[in-house]
């Protein structure tokens, strides 16, 4: 699938910051279906990223695109709950400038072509936006538009990797008729059917 440069991640960074501004205080140290991430680190990550596909997106390549993914533990702001929707915000402005989705950028230190960092930012939003909703109880539709460049872009990936993996873990095998947030989901490596344990 190939981004036309009307592609807005503006919905799914909506949904993200609703999302985050739902979560009481109480469950920061909630499991998520990110094994190595509570919540409070799931938000981190989520407002490190914001700023790095933000940056991304207007070529201002630096310290914020050059830390490769999982090279640090993410660290929530303390101001987060302010911080993290400017970021996303910020964020989705960014990739409103058809200039973004050309020429090469750089991401979590890998070049790479601007239409491939966005299809990049729009499945960490989908997928992490999924990841906040089940650790906090919350409903959870994603931007259509967000959720099919998701699919598309997990779907090449694992459709490319020698063992049928995917980029993040082996793929969860998921029925075609099922939904396409399941079989998204699936392909990124987590179960569509998570929970959180009760008090966890």
């Amino acid at each position: 699938m190939t981004p036309t440069t009307d592609f807005d991640l503006g919905p799914q960074a909506l949904i993200v910051a609703r999302l985050a501004a739902g979560v009481p205080e109480a469950r920061l140290a909630a499991r998520t279906p990110c094994p190595e991430y509570a919540v409070t680190e799931l938000l981190g990550h989520l407002a490190g990223l914001s700023v790095a596909f933000r940056d991304a997106a207007r070529k201002d390549l630096g310290p914020s695109t050059a830390v490769p993914p999982g090279s640090t533990r993410p660290v929530l702001p303390a101001d987060w709950r302010t911080e993290l929707p400017r970021a996303l915000s910020e964020l989705a402005e960014a990739w409103r400038d058809p200039d973004a989705w050309t020429g090469l950028t750089r991401a979590g230190g890998v070049d790479l072509p601007g239409e491939v960092a966005g299809m990049v930012a729009a499945d960490e939003l989908v997928i992490h936006g999924w990841d906040l909703a089940r650790a906090t109880g919350q409903d959870y539709a994603p931007d259509p538009a967000a959720l099919r460049a998701s699919h598309a872009f997990l779907r090449a990936a694992a459709e490319e990797g020698d063992d049928g993996g995917g980029i993040f873990g082996p793929v969860v095998t998921v029925p075609e008729r099922a939904p396409l947030l399941d079989r998204t989901v699936g392909l990124s490596g987590r179960d569509p059917h998570w929970s959180a344990p009760d008090g966890t």
